[in-house]
């Protein structure tokens, strides 16, 4: 049950006649009326997740104490803490307390 068809012949049977393939290309849809001046989307801001640390930080054991907040780029609380007291390290703090850890 072998067929020698030619390449037209095969495209023909796969693709219909080549008539109808350029009539379909010249029967396009008529253009879209061009807006002169399209209105800007509102610009969101960045949609990272994040998360504000509050510490109450000294630099002596049981000295001045200090609000130190630290907005963290991550919604894991335990790497949010890790980063506030190690940013509240390089400001030479020594000791901490986490005080609140609110989404923002």
């Amino acid at each position: 049950m072998t067929l020698n068809l030619s390449e037209e012949e095969m495209r023909k049977a796969l693709f219909g006649s080549a008539g109808s393939v350029a009539s379909a290309v010249t029967e396009a849809p008529a253009a879209k009326p061009v807006l002169d001046s399209p209105a800007k989307p509102v610009q969101r801001k960045s949609s990272s997740p994040r998360l504000r640390v509050t510490l109450k930080v000294t630099k002596t054991f049981e000295g001045d104490e200090e609000i130190f907040t630290y907005d963290a780029n991550t919604l894991s609380s335990l790497i949010a803490e890790q980063e506030a007291k190690s940013a509240a390290k390089k400001k030479r703090y020594k000791y901490f307390e986490v005080l609140s850890m609110v989404s923002v």
